[in-house]
């Protein structure tokens, strides 16, 4: 009997951007031609965390790269910032924005006044990642959240806290660093929206009235742990951010459902886990990968490859043990 595929039974697949579809400008191999595949059977929707773009941009770009994609099929935090903001402060209210278009574009869309200064008295602070955001901008940010002292906590709604974001020269800083540059100000942390928190999730999941979503990403402290909070299976994609060094340390609430090597392992069937107790200690099989657990010491009895990551990381999981109390072989993650 073969083994399901990662898309077995679902009807929505949610696919981050940065590190899955592209970095940078470019997409990564086989991405395209994958996410078009799924299409045939599921609905295909576009959730990230970048509040530097429109959805109306995101969805020209991805067009271009050869996917089908209208505006509505992008879920962004900003979209899930601008939902907490209209639960927070009065319709039509002035809000002092941080960041780029794409969170301009939202406040404006909700009927919201936007500003960029702390003296127009603003109701909220919003903040999201854009290249342009400057000292200056964060400075207002933080003039508007400590103000006088006497008018309680302004409300401060960040779209993400992702701590870095993938560029085609490598790896940035992301808007975690910007928020965190305010929190130094100011003495307390926003609400946040985007992944890893539930927000951006549950926009998805009622805009597209999905029963059986499925969550893919390159991040397992944003993707992976926020689909997991939201009681959603998860792929964890190696083409961005964390590679094998990172799926097998991973504490139990980043620890995705299936692990891939690039989208192509969508389509393709995903060998169940398979556990034998030997002398002494456990033997966990994974494909043609066999991974072989006695006291704290690991070894490869068998396989190479993403089987063997798997295996790998089927056995640290179910030891009970943190990877730094185990001898792990260096096979399992170069």
């Amino acid at each position: 009997m073969t083994d399901p595929s990662p898309l077995a039974g679902i009807d929505l697949v949610l696919a981050d951007l940065d590190g899955v579809v592209y970095r940078g400008p470019a997409a990564l191999p086989h991405a395209i031609e994958s996410l078009n595949r799924i299409g045939e059977s599921a609905k295909v929707a576009y959730i990230t965390n970048n509040a530097s773009r429109t959805d109306v941009s995101v969805a020209g770009h991805l067009t271009e790269l050869g996917l089908t994609v209208a505006p509505d099929d992008v879920v962004t935090s900003p979209q899930a910032a601008v939902n907490i903001l209209k639960q927070t402060v009065d319709a039509g209210s002035t809000i002092l924005v941080v960041g780029g278009d794409g969170l301009v574009d939202e406040v404006s869309k909700a009927g919201f006044v936007v500003t960029r200064s702390a003296l127009d008295a603003p109701a909220a602070v919003i903040q999201g990642f854009s290249p342009e955001v400057g000292w200056t901008h964060l400075a207002e940010a933080a003039f508007a959240l400590n103000g006088d002292g006497t008018t309680g906590d302004l409300p401060w709604i960040a779209t993400n806290t992702d701590w870095t974001i993938p560029q085609a020269r490598g790896t940035a800083p992301g808007n975690g660093t910007l928020v965190s540059a305010v929190h130094t100000a100011v003495g307390r942390l926003p609400v946040v929206a985007g992944k890893p928190e539930v927000a951006i999730f549950t926009e998805a999941l009622v805009r597209y009235g999905s029963q059986a979503p499925l969550m893919i990403g390159d991040r397992l402290d944003t993707d992976i742990l926020g689909a997991n909070r939201a009681g959603i299976p998860s792929v964890l994609v190696l083409t961005g951010i964390d590679g094998p060094k990172q799926v097998l340390a991973a504490v139990e609430a980043e620890r995705p459902t299936f692990v891939i090597d690039d989208l192509r392992g969508l389509h393709e069937p995903y060998p169940a886990t398979q556990t034998r107790e030997i002398d002494g200690g456990t033997l966990t099989i994974v494909g043609t990968a066999a991974v072989r657990l006695v006291g704290n010491v690991l070894t490869v009895d068998a396989g190479e490859g993403i089987d063997l990551l798997r295996a790998g990381a089927a056995a640290i999981w179910n030891s009970g043990l943190a990877i730094y109390a185990l001898d792990v072989p260096p096979e399992l993650y170069s």
